[in-house]
Parts: C-alpha cells; sequence; structure tokens
C-alpha cells in the first residue's frame, strides 16, 4: 500500500526533518510498505535551508543523515499531497488545521500519538531545549510506532 505522509514542526530544521529521516531510514526494513516522505514547517522562517547543524550532528552520531533536507512552509495544498500529516506538537496541530480547506479530509495527527509508551504528549523542541538526544529518543519511537500502524 501507498502512503503519503508529511511531518510538520515550526521551523523545519529539527524535529520534523529529523522524522523525515529516521521514520525514511527505518522504513527500509518494511519493504511491502511504499512510502513518500516529507516535512515542513508551520513558519517561513528557514526555507530553503538545511537542518540545524546540532541536530544533524545528533542525528549523524545514530545513523540518520539529514544533509541533503531543505526547509520549506507548510501549505494549505499539503492537504491534497498527502494521507497523513504529523504534527510534532499541540501548536503546529492547531496551525496545521487553521489552514485546511473546507473539503479536505486528511488525517492530522500527533507524532506522540504513535509512542504512547514515552507518556510524552509532544516533541519537544530542541531548538530551544537543546536536548537533541532526548528528540531523537522520542522520534524513534514514534516512527517505529507509527510503521507498525501503517503495517497492521
Amino acid at each position: 500500500m501507498n502512503h503519503r505522509i508529511l511531518f510538520v514542526c515550526l521551523g523545519n530544521i529539527c524535529r520534523s526533518p529529523t522524522a523525515e529521516g529516521v521514520f525514511r531510514t527505518l522504513a527500509t526494513d518494511h519493504p511491502d510498505l511504499h512510502v513518500q516522505i516529507d516535512s515542513a514547517g508551520t513558519s517561513d522562517w528557514h526555507v530553503g535551508n538545511p537542518p540545524y547543524g546540532p541536530m544533524q550532528d545528533a542525528a549523524r552520531a545514530r545513523g540518520y543523515d539529514l544533509s541533503t533536507l531543505r526547509a520549506r512552509q507548510f501549505t494549505p495544498a499539503d492537504f491534497k499531497q498527502f494521507d497523513l500529516i504529523i504534527a510534532m506538537d499541540d501548536s503546529n496541530l492547531s496551525d496545521i488545521e487553521k489552514l485546511r480547506p473546507a473539503e479536505a479530509t486528511t488525517r492530522v495527527a500527533l507524532f506522540t500519538d504513535f509512542a504512547p509508551d514515552t507518556g510524552m504528549d509532544h516533541v519537544p523542541d530542541p531548538y530551544f531545549t537543546r536536548n537533541f538526544d532526548q528528540t531523537l529518543d522520542l522520534v524513534e519511537a514514534a516512527a517505529r510506532g507509527l510503521l507498525a500502524d501503517l503495517a497492521g
């Protein structure tokens, strides 16, 4: 089955590109799943920029390469392009829903919904927390949960 998934955070330089990179890597263990993956930010602050350097460094240390990714802004057209839009926190979720076209039926969820055992209701932004390993831990757990959900 084909799945078109968009990961969304605020600036598209930490959490959502990390989710894209981690999910893309982990999805290779599920050759029966055909996925199109992208990421975006609800703001336009970093459009065209690569992921934040310290986030890239932390991801690279775990075997994830984010270097080819570039930030882009979420748009209402994304509701047509993707089957599932995944927000990193409630603020992102709210910003996404504000742009939802009336006819759009695309599912929108929080990434942590796929990692209930973590006890977290959002993925904290490491740009502010500086805790890049925590972000990677949560993203890996949620990506595994999402893969299980899609395969199930």
